[in-house]
């Protein structure tokens, strides 16, 4: 599938990752590119490279006069729309896409487009690793951090695109069309950014909008009345307890009535893991997995980085990195896992969200150790719970402060329940500050 870029005026709005994959992707296609972001570029090296390949540099601000000539912008998936240059632009009727729509129309690979508030990272780990085990050649991308346009330009006819899809990029789709659509699960989220829970679930439903029956669709069993009509759709159901295409029966993960392998054999833990599971099992059959690879892959798929991820014991006291979870609703799923003693190592961005949610599920956590923004809601959280509370200054002091009121057979959990922007670039680097407390424990 093609489109034609070639002597296309673009605007590539922001110089993330994302960006600086769009722009090399779209000068490869012939189009006519201006770069522009808040940043400096600085790097003298950067500046020569896009000059010889004549991309126009406008930094440190976005003149509306750019739009004067511009046929398209590429914006990154973190800016809002509600930016004076976006506006403008809509007004024009500019189309405003994101690099996944770039992705689509240069891609010859079959897509995997994967979406959700929670498990979209560990389904499109998991959804790699069966189809990898089947002798396939699956490429992870989007928004787990290698950008889709990236990925696209590695690819041919024969591998197959697993992409992480957020709803920041996919508000920015036109004629996105995956060869499968993975909904893990939707609820509140990123309100902040959308506006509202109904702009948000739009955003994530946006995967469908060019989707028929040639295609398929995988959704959560729980969920299904949030499709309102699906005649029109090819709709495979997942579930732990209602049935499904996949599904739970008797205790072995079961696929359209075949038992693949027993839960207490499968390495991943938690009901929300068994849904990532079916999601993915699905998804993965679709294009060619086998049984068997299935099967080894739930045998000895742990958990990926940042998501419960086992850091392994200090004095008899477990510690667990969960810095991807960025909401009330991840975080829930982890304390779900344990029946230990938890000591709770929690906070980050205040978004203005309520903890409430989080109370249910807080009977086994013994200390709460709260940093960030929020440190002032979890705090007055444990108070109202009775729970132990304690102040850090971010999760790399956390780590010396619960081990020093940790006892063996407790749980060390950071599951912060907020997004890291108010410390750190990203999760990742919040959850490897953990990492680095960690490991001074035991020097």
């Amino acid at each position: 599938m093609t489109a034609s870029f070639e002597n296309k005026n673009v605007v590539v709005l922001g110089y993330g990752r994302s960006g600086r994959s769009a722009v090399s992707a779209l000068v490869s296609l012939g189009a006519v590119v201006t770069l522009t972001t808040n940043e400096i570029v600085a790097d003298e090296k950067v500046r020569q490279t896009l000059k010889g390949w004549g991309v126009e540099i406008v930094d440190g601000h976005h003149p509306t006069s750019l739009l004067n000539d511009a046929e398209l912008i590429v914006k990154n998936p973190g800016i809002p729309y509600t930016i004076p240059f976006l506006q403008a632009a809509a007004e024009r009727n500019i189309p405003i896409i994101t690099e996944v729509e770039l992705a689509y129309h240069m891609s010859e690979a079959p897509i995997i487009g994967i979406t959700g508030t929670n498990g979209k990272t560990t389904v499109t780990h998991l959804i790699g690793e069966m189809l990898e085990r089947s002798g396939l050649s699956p490429i992870l991308c989007g928004n787990i951090g290698y950008p889709a346009s990236e990925a696209v330009s590695e690819a041919t006819k024969e591998n197959i695109l697993v992409m992480e899809l957020s709803s920041f990029q996919l508000m920015g789709i036109k004629d996105f069309q995956p060869d499968t659509a993975v909904f893990t699960n939707i609820y509140e989220a990123h309100i902040d950014y959308h506006g509202s829970r109904e702009a948000y679930v739009q955003a994530k439903m946006n995967l469908l909008s060019n989707m028929g029956r040639q295609q398929i669709v995988v959704f959560n069993g729980a969920q299904r009345n949030m499709l309102e009509d699906t005649d029109t759709l090819h709709v495979e159901y997942f579930s732990t307890s209602d049935g499904g295409d996949a599904s739970i029966v008797d205790g072995m993960v079961t696929y359209k009535g075949t038992p693949l392998i027993h839960v207490d054999q499968v390495k991943l833990k938690g009901d929300h893991n068994h849904e990532n599971i079916l999601a993915a099992l699905l998804a993965a059959k679709r294009h060619g997995a086998t049984d068997e690879a299935i099967r080894e892959t739930l045998l000895y798929f742990g958990s990926i980085p940042h998501r419960m991820e086992h850091l392994g014991e200090y004095e008899g006291v477990s510690y667990y990195n969960d810095s991807k979870a960025t909401n009330n609703l991840a975080t829930t799923f982890a304390l779900k896992s344990f029946n230990e003693q938890i000591i709770w190592i929690a906070g980050g961005l205040d978004r203005g969200q309520s903890l409430e949610s989080l109370v249910p599920h807080m009977d086994n956590v013994r200390m709460i150790i709260t940093f960030g923004e929020t440190k002032e809601k979890f705090k007055a959280l444990a108070e109202s719970t009775g729970k132990a509370v304690l102040i850090s200054e971010h999760p790399y002091d956390a780590v010396q402060v619960a081990a020093a009121h940790a006892a063996p057979g407790d749980i060390v959990l950071f599951s912060p329940a907020c997004a890291s922007w108010d410390q750190y670039k990203d999760y990742e680097a919040r959850g490897d500050h953990f990492k680095e407390g960690f490991s001074t424990l035991d020097r």
